[in-house]
């Protein structure tokens, strides 16, 4: 700790220091707003600069370029599916529901599941947008368990986790799957937090491995703040990593509203979950997972802002129910998105 002479640090004179750089603030902020976009004044508010900004080299805010979209349809549907044991019949549902592409979901990396897997790829034309994974070890989704259980965060379960994330990027290398994405957990707000500083360490790991293998490393949104996801991924360093925006995670997780998160995170955005739920009111539990239609995502704004990013990749269905519920649940989704997407 430095020691101050006296009158070298007062409440008076720190306060006249706070209020002066208030005012020096509160006018550059002004002058630099009126060259700015909305976009680019929405960041200078929450006191960032994103690199388009800072650099003079204009302020159109676009989605990332992504190899595996070319040529393809943009904001095309797709379904996250669990493939089990049995890929063919997994691919079987989404081709049924008349879904050109999926998420795939696997658990574990047996033996020649890669190969039957990618194989029901094929002959049931399905496009598969991304791998993911999950695990190993217990998770619990909620505000008590859930810090000490999900993702890349827990002490305990990390080093399994980033070995069992390796063996997934192999799997999706081995079935031409562009990108693997999970969960990462709740990501500490406060960036000198150690467990943020080794949370950061353990996904610029897995990036870098992916990026090896050919693949973009996505994080799926919802138990961190939009900002402190951005913040880690700045803080990862590496160019290979993108956002799974989850839009009811968001909500589910009170943690930002999905159309104002797509200002932060939408440089980032590589996959899109149309999922829909309600705000939390128990703090304990999330809040309620509902049909598409049914929560407070606002679908027709944000499809919009993704047409305005260029965003060009998948808008993968979620519905975290099954049985017959759920593909009643998906067909009623597909048709909602359908027009808003076109």
């Amino acid at each position: 700790m430095v020691a101050h002479g006296p009158g070298e640090f007062s409440f008076a004179s720190q306060a006249m220091k706070r209020k002066n750089r208030r005012a020096f603030l509160q006018t550059s902020a002004g002058a630099l707003a009126a060259s700015l976009s909305p976009v680019a004044v929405a960041t200078l508010n929450l006191g960032i600069i994103s690199d388009h900004v800072a650099s003079g080299t204009g302020t159109a805010q676009t989605a990332p370029l992504v190899a595996s979209n070319e040529g393809k349809k943009p904001l095309r549907l797709g379904l996250i599916v669990s493939v089990g044991e049995d890929p063919d019949a997994a691919m079987a549902k989404v081709h049924d529901l008349g879904l050109p592409t999926c998420q795939a979901f696997v658990d574990e990396f047996k033996p020649g599941l890669a190969e039957r897997l990618r194989q029901a790829l094929e002959k049931h034309r399905i496009e598969a947008t991304s791998l993911v994974v999950g695990g190993p070890g217990k998770e619990v989704w909620d505000f008590y368990q859930g810090p000490l259980t999900i993702g890349l965060v827990p002490r305990e379960t990390r080093a399994a986790r980033v070995a069992h994330i390796k063996k997934a990027s192999d799997f999706a290398k081995q079935c031409g799957i562009p990108a693997v994405q999970t969960n990462c957990g709740f990501i500490p707000e406060n960036p000198n937090d150690a467990v943020y500083q080794e949370t950061v360490t353990a996904m610029r790991e897995v990036a870098v491995y992916c990026k090896r293998n050919g693949q973009n490393f996505r994080y799926e949104t919802g138990q961190e703040t939009p900002i402190t996801l951005v913040r880690a991924i700045q803080d990862v360093g590496v160019d290979n990593q993108g956002v799974n925006f989850d839009l009811a995670n968001l909500i589910l997780y009170g943690k930002a509203n999905p159309v104002d998160a797509i200002d932060l995170v939408g440089p980032y955005v590589q996959g899109i979950h149309a999922k829909d739920g309600l705000w939390p009111t128990n703090p304990r539990e999330l809040g309620e997972e509902v049909p598409i239609g049914k929560g407070k995502v606002d679908f027709p704004r944000i499809i919009a802002r993704l047409k305005a990013l260029k965003y060009r990749g998948a808008v993968t269905i979620e519905r975290e129910v099954s049985g017959a519920q759920q593909v009643e649940d998906v067909r009623a989704a597909k048709a909602y998105l359908e027009p808003l997407i076109d």
